[in-house]
């Protein structure tokens, strides 16, 4: 259960430190809610590096299974987001904003390590 408390940067640097879980966040900043069923067809294809519709349900359930018994309970225990396991939703909670701030702050930096560096003559 979330409290009251700040997010602390170890707990955002954790909760920050899987792929799927950024991808999630990235998802839901964009849009105000999600659905697992999407989410998991465009994490495997995005895995796979394939589109969507070639994404095989065994690969889209192994994906839904990550999220369920992994990444999700983690993001909602920490009042991250909320996910409703009767229509898929996952949707922004309290934390979401405050765990926003640090996925910006890594999607800059990644920026500025993609950027060319001025060679030195």
């Amino acid at each position: 259960m979330p409290d009251d408390r700040s997010l602390d940067v170890d707990t955002c640097c954790g909760l920050l430190s899987s792929w799927r879980r950024r991808y999630l966040l990235t998802q839901l900043r964009d849009r105000d809610r999600v659905t697992i069923d999407r989410l998991a067809r465009r994490i495997a294809a995005l895995e796979q590096d394939t589109t969507r519709d070639a994404v095989s349900e065994d690969a889209r359930d192994s994906v839904v299974v990550s999220l369920v018994h992994n990444h999700l309970p983690r993001l909602a225990d920490h009042g991250v987001v909320e996910y409703d396991p009767r229509n898929g939703d996952i949707v922004p909670d309290t934390a979401f904003e405050e765990l926003e701030r640090y996925l910006e702050r890594l999607e800059d930096e990644a920026e500025r390590d993609l950027t060319p560096k001025s060679s030195c003559s």
